[in-house]
């Protein structure tokens, strides 16, 4: 599968580096979602949230196109199924069931009847064949890389679809399900040429919402009325103000004039819940792990001991309280995040990371590394373990993670330089493996199987030089790729979880990359005007405004206060 790195969750404390959310890390679900009460609609009622923290809008709602307005997916286009990636439930959308073979073969929907376009045309089969067409024909617009497992597609009716895969591949759920968003023939038909580079000015969709007003500082949605839920959204018109940096949206935020938004905010307690702790929250469930990668066909990455020492001589805790403000617990040592704890081997269930100087200083010598009179260790060429770690320019909380980590390195006889550069250049250097070390997150999903796939599978690297999609560390192990596609062949959940176990302990045992901290999903709202969001005790949806297609499911879930 295609992986982007440029998950949403981080562009929140840069510029929102919206050219990059085609990754829709999306999960949408069944109507109604925890409230099952029915509430008086304020025709009124608006709800303002931020999209857009790096400057103004152009005029875009095609959610196939790197330059979509935050959004659109989800509050305009649907997708089949909705996936909660934090407890890995599927449940039915635009397809009002789904059946798939014994040997992960083929897929079935059953579209829900009754459901229309914005402009009245029926949503039926032909629309979802056209849209799968579209990505074959235009691999730009296959963001997730689906078409190639993909043998054949027909409607045997109006409201049946049924997809033939080429092999056997269980995760395609996710992607076709979760992750497409269905396009109107009749409307896009009309398209010409490479359908992601289409603006689509007037969007036409099955969504909640529908294009009101639209200027490059502020993009009005107003209810849809031909909605398929009936009675919702209850929210009547939603406001997505652009702004021009993280700082103004914080600045609005604290006054008021933003009710929902994914910002990295700082002592949040005192900028942000303190000034009306009756209505303002958050909420930062853990989304996904920040790595620390090197790329492992280059020496002295290669040899285990050296990834050990380094890991061994960082305190994740020191970063959490001091780069992070307290929001980035340390990781597990498998990489599996908080939500996958039934994954969990028994035997990691209380494993974690200790700081010990003294091994890292054992590992070294163990691998024929002498410490020289500067204090920072050489091998027997006199090569000294001297590296750049490279961190994005803006990403103040992820440099001072990086001059932590230089200190501590620094202390067991390594030389790190922080190495502060624009993104364009970080980026480059990590798909073609030019680095020596480099932060990033990673790409989950509603098992721990996507995470790893995205890490670990051999085909999602490349040599140096060559972009890699997702493996930057450049990990190439037959038993993890045998193990990876033992999971994506088999339905049986018992295996698939055994395969997980088994992955961990390459984690633990062989670290091909170095888990630091769980990075959550940044979240705040505010609920003097609409109730019922995700939190701790609801957590029906990944929260934020960044998370796709959930924006739709939070918003369908709210209800005016009092």
């Amino acid at each position: 599968m295609n992986h982007n790195p440029l998950s949403a969750n981080k562009t929140s404390k840069g510029l929102l580096l919206l050219s990059f959310l085609m990754i829709f890390t999306i999960v949408l679900a069944a109507c109604g979602g925890t409230n099952t009460t029915a509430h008086k609609v304020n025709k009124n009622s608006s709800l303002t949230l931020l999209g857009n923290a790096g400057g103004d809008y152009s005029r875009n709602f095609n959610p196939y196109n790197p330059s979509v307005i935050s959004g659109t997916p989800g509050l305009i286009y649907e997708t089949l199924l909705y996936f909660n990636r934090l407890d890995g439930s599927v449940k039915p959308w635009l397809a009002s069931s789904y059946d798939r073979s014994s040997d992960a073969t083929s897929i079935t929907f059953h579209l829900r009847k009754g459901v229309v376009w914005s402009d009245g045309q029926p949503f039926t089969s032909d629309d979802v064949v056209f849209t799968l067409g579209l990505l074959k024909k235009y691999p730009s617009m296959d963001v997730s890389s689906i078409m190639p497992f993909i043998k054949d597609i027909s409607a045997p009716d109006a409201y049946t679809v049924q997809v033939t895969l080429n092999k056997p591949f269980y995760p395609l759920l996710w992607y076709l399900g979760g992750q497409t968003y269905m396009l109107p023939k009749h409307v896009w038909s009309s398209v010409k040429g490479d359908g992601s580079q289409y603006a689509d000015p007037n969007p036409v969709g099955t969504g909640p919402y529908i294009v009101k007003s639209f200027t490059p500082q502020l993009v009005i949605l107003s209810k849809n009325p031909k909605f398929w839920q009936p009675g919702k959204p209850e929210v009547s018109e939603l406001k997505i103000p652009s702004y021009d940096s993280n700082t103004s949206a914080e600045l609005a935020l604290q006054k008021g004039q933003i009710d929902w938004t994914n910002l990295y905010i700082p002592n949040i307690q005192k900028t942000y819940i303190n000034l009306d702790p009756q209505h303002n929250h958050y909420w930062f469930p853990a989304s996904d792990i920040v790595m620390l990668f090197m790329p492992l066909t280059k020496y002295p990455f290669n040899l285990l001991p050296v990834r050990q020492a380094i890991s061994s001589a960082i305190d994740r805790s020191k970063l959490d309280q001091l780069g992070e403000s307290g929001y980035e617990p340390p990781a597990n040592p498998t990489g599996l995040l908080p939500y996958n704890k039934d994954y969990m081997d028994p035997q990691y269930a209380n494993l974690s990371f200790t700081v010990d100087t003294a091994k890292s200083e054992q590992l070294l010598q163990g691998a024929g590394f002498t410490k020289g009179s500067d204090g920072i260790y050489a091998d027997k060429n006199g090569k000294k373990l001297s590296f750049n770690l490279n961190v994005v320019s803006g990403y103040t909380d992820w440099i001072t993670d990086c001059q932590l980590m230089a200190t501590e390195l620094q202390a067991v006889g390594i030389k790190v330089n922080v190495n502060v550069i624009a993104f364009d250049a970080y980026y480059n250097a990590l798909q073609n493996g030019t680095f020596d070390m480099a932060l990033l997150w990673t790409n989950p999903g509603p098992t721990p199987y996507f995470l790893y796939d995205a890490l670990l599978r051999s085909t999602n690297s490349a040599p140096i030089g060559q972009p890699a999609s997702s493996n930057y560390e450049r990990w190439n192990d037959p038993t993890t790729d045998a193990l990876l596609n033992q999971y994506a062949t088999s339905t049986d959940p018992t295996v698939q979880k055994q395969v997980i176990v088994s992955i961990e302990k390459i984690m633990v045992e062989q670290m091909p990359s170095i888990p630091l901290m769980n990075e959550p999903y940044w979240y705040q709202y505010n609920t003097s005007k609409f109730v019922g969001w995700p939190d701790q005790q609801h957590p029906y949806a990944a929260p934020g405004t960044a998370e796709y297609p959930d924006i739709e499911y939070v918003v369908l879930n709210l209800h005016p206060a009092g």
